[in-house]
């Protein structure tokens, strides 16, 4: 943000997934590409973009933290997010733009916190004119809205420049199939605490 252009652009090639480079023959273990998945996490565009991703990830990925533990929750949120970058990246294999941000790790912890809390409800503060309400909604139907709309732009949203749809989805099943796998080891630690 305060670094001039031509810095910030050379730390975004340098350290962002570049789907173009990274499903070139054979450069994905040469030029040591397999990581970039993995650090593109970690750069974001710009505060909005990491302060929504935050958001996202305090309220959802506090309780799956609790759930799964240290450990799982962050295999959940690295593999997780590479897993969505990959799939972003496979989605737009001739791009020469570089995927950024943590918003595919942040859509797993949301499939991991609808499979770890189908029945949890959250609050939600609406405007009804001069006052606010307080409702309780369930998280499911939330959740699923978010990955409809997620749905419905990969194919009538807007274009690769912003947002990879697709790695929003993919790091959300991600989640979904690693909590349900993990559901065992939940009950477990579950057990042992009490």
């Amino acid at each position: 943000m305060l670094a001039p252009l031509p810095a910030r652009y050379a730390v975004l090639g340098s350290w962002g997934t570049v789907p173009a480079h990274l499903f070139e023959h054979g450069q994905i273990l040469q030029r040591g590409l397999w990581l970039r998945p993995f650090t593109s996490l970690f750069i974001h565009a710009d505060w909005m973009h990491l302060v929504g991703n935050m958001l996202f990830l305090v309220i959802f990925g506090l309780p799956a933290e609790r759930a799964l533990g240290s450990g799982r929750f962050l295999f959940l949120f690295l593999v997780g997010g590479a897993f969505a970058n990959l799939v972003g990246a496979w989605t737009l294999a001739s791009q020469l733009r570089p995927i950024i941000g943590c918003s595919g790790a942040v859509s797993a912890t949301l499939g991991a916190y609808l499979a770890l809390f189908p029945r949890a409800k959250l609050g939600l503060v609406l405007p009804l004119g001069l006052y606010f309400e307080f409702i309780r909604v369930p998280a499911a139907l939330l959740i699923g809205m978010w990955a409809l709309l997620q749905l419905l732009f990969t194919w009538a949203g807007p274009g690769f420049g912003a947002v990879v749809w697709w790695a929003h989805l993919g790091g959300f099943g991600f989640g979904v199939v690693f909590a349900l796998v993990s559901r065992g080891a939940v009950a477990r630690r579950f057990r042992r605490s009490y």
